[in-house]
């Protein structure tokens, strides 16, 4: 799919030209260590940076010129994956061979190297009222995790699961990390971002790689750096959980019941492919035995799924239920897992299982952006990746594989948030 470049030590350049889209995206991926501090500074850093440059100090007049430019896309965005955590800027522009002028390409690469390299400063550091504002907004975006209920329960899941690990550390950080950053805590973070964090750039269009290599060499002239060399197959090391159930209340009315469960397998394990499919069959589709007996068949949940998170060896079970059925509803569940390590698993619950996966992977390369995040996750398992070769490794698995795999999955932690007016005499936690 993508040719590979490496332009310095640290540094690589990933071209997919390709006739299948009128426009060319972009994609700068700098990859720093997680930790409560670096997603809060980075978080922040994300904003600064987008909202406001040298050339274009307003939020408005930035965007006024995006318009100019044939509607071009370019945004900041901050996010987390496995023990790191990426700033990633993206533009999406229409390509020049479809317009009357020439030049907006290169407009587009000017605006990418202002927005890194030439920030809207003040004596030589950021505007404080621009921090500040950013600061409140991140802070508003994390407190607006607790009126999504299902994210909330979630993330207290995680934490009560794995408390001061990455899987619970947030892609924004933490309130009290943001309120105690500084300009110059920021500013540093900033400079660590450009001269220390890897990087991986991805370009995807009707581009020439050579021209479009050169231009790139050109106009970002980015040093090399050092890097931490970790071993991608080590296996995953699971604490041990100090309580298995923990109920918790709010004012609100439908219970969210969330599961958590730990299992050796994780991206990098041979036996990934092999998850997919056990994960599938059990939750992560409508054709799944959570949905179909949890759901449907006992009308036990308003909605049920389970889903992999394959950066941690961890999976999750998601539920609403009436906080009355607490108990029956996770019976019903043990009882579908249970089935599954029986060999309970029938050819076409597999069947419909791969051919789901295939369908998702096919809508994800759909879109540049999609194509991008698919290189990008698939890209460091020391293979070239396929569609036709990531479903031959689905075909291959069977109903003994998926058995071995539900095995493997051993339940950890029972997360319930239910009303206060369910609140039993045992108090906030059991």
């Amino acid at each position: 799919m993508f040719q590979s470049i490496e332009l310095q030590p640290g540094i690589h350049l990933h071209i997919r030209p390709t006739d299948q889209f009128k426009t060319v995206n972009f994609s700068f991926k700098f990859k720093h260590e997680l930790t409560n501090q670096s997603a809060s500074e980075r978080s922040v850093l994300a904003n600064v940076l987008v909202h406001s440059n040298e050339q274009f100090p307003s939020n408005p007049a930035f965007r006024s010129y995006l318009d100019e430019l044939y509607g071009t896309i370019l945004y900041l965005d901050s996010s987390k994956k496995g023990s790191n955590h990426y700033i990633t800027l993206l533009a999406e522009t229409v390509n020049d061979q479809y317009l009357s002028t020439d030049g907006v390409l290169d407009q587009v690469l000017n605006l990418l190297q202002t927005v890194l390299f030439r920030p809207n400063l003040e004596q030589g550091k950021f505007k404080d009222s621009i921090v500040k504002r950013e600061k409140d907004s991140v802070i508003q975006r994390i407190e607006s995790l607790y009126d999504d209920k299902t994210r909330y329960a979630q993330q207290r899941l995680v934490e009560l699961m794995r408390p001061n690990h990455p899987a619970s550390i947030g892609a924004n950080g933490t309130i009290d990390a943001i309120t105690a950053i500084t300009n110059e805590s920021l500013f540093d973070a900033y400079k660590k971002m450009l001269e220390e964090d890897e990087l991986d750039i991805y370009v995807v269009g009707d581009v020439n790689v050579e021209e479009m290599t050169s231009k790139l060499q050109q106009a970002f002239e980015f040093k090399a750096r050092q890097l931490n060399q970790k071993d991608l197959h080590k296996d995953v090391e699971h604490p041990k959980v100090e309580k298995n159930a923990v109920n918790e209340y709010q004012e609100m009315k439908q219970g969210k019941l969330h599961i958590g469960y730990e299992t050796n397998v994780t991206f990098t394990h041979p036996d990934f492919p092999k998850m997919q499919i056990t994960n599938g069959i059990f939750g992560g589709y409508p054709h799944a035995k959570l949905f179909l007996n949890v759901r449907e068949k006992e009308s036990m949940a308003y909605y049920v799924s389970s889903s992999f998170s394959s950066a941690y060896g961890l999976l999750f079970v998601l539920a609403g239920i009436d906080a009355s059925k607490q108990e029956k509803a996770v019976g019903l569940i043990d009882e579908q897992l249970e089935a599954m390590k029986k060999g309970e698993i029938s050819q076409n619950e597999i069947d419909q299982t791969v051919a789901m996966l295939k369908n998702q992977l096919k809508e994800a390369l759909d879109s540049a952006r999609g194509q991008i995040e698919i290189f990008d996750q698939y890209k460091d398992l020391g293979e070239e990746f396929t569609v036709d070769s990531w479903v031959a490794k689905w075909a291959t698995v069977t109903k003994d594989d998926i058995q071995e795999m539900a095995k493997s999955i051993n339940k950890q932690l029972v997360y319930f948030l239910s009303g206060k007016e369910e609140m039993s005499h045992e108090g906030a936690s059991l």
